[in-house]
């Protein structure tokens, strides 16, 4: 004998929630950077800068590369804006500094900077909240790919707090 519930509904519907159990596991639930905090570390990374006398951009992105915020010192080279985002981006494939995977995998970096959006240039960061890797920061302007990381480093460091509690392990 079918139940009263399953005697109101349509068979479409019920096949339609029998597959919602199934599917459930599917999902998946993302842990990333949002936009204010990205925003504040891109802008106390051009602030760092700023103190030695660097025009930078700053571009910081989530785990998955996409750009959550992007900011260009009013003197820094347009250019800065595309660089400094795909130092981040590699920063996020690599999930390591960009200078330190520099130094590792010099075999690779002729390859790699032929992919787009990606460049093997010292002066991206990952940015790493309760364990999980959220996104990365890259920056691009100064005048070396240390005084870049630098620049994120200061950025990071000055807003260690905010990042350290933005997720609950």
């Amino acid at each position: 004998m079918r139940s009263l519930f399953t005697q109101r509904l349509p068979a479409s519907v019920l096949s339609l929630l029998a597959c919602l159990n199934v599917y459930a596991a599917d999902a998946v639930t993302d842990i990333n950077i949002g936009m204010e905090l990205a925003r504040d570390i891109a802008d106390e990374a051009i602030t760092a800068c700023r103190v030695d006398g660097y025009h930078i951009s700053a571009v910081v992105v989530d785990r998955s590369g996409s750009v959550r915020a992007a900011l260009r010192d009013d003197l820094a080279a347009r250019f800065t804006l595309e660089i400094a985002e795909r130092k981040a981006n590699m920063a996020v494939m690599a999930w390591m500094d960009t200078g330190d995977f520099k130094q590792a995998r010099e075999d690779i970096r002729p390859e790699l900077n032929h992919i787009n959006g990606l460049i093997v240039m010292e002066g991206g960061l990952k940015i790493v909240s309760g364990g999980n890797n959220i996104g990365a920061i890259g920056v691009s302007g100064a005048p070396g790919g240390d005084k870049d990381a630098a620049c994120a480093q200061a950025a990071l460091n000055k807003l260690k707090d905010r990042i350290a509690f933005a997720f609950d392990e």
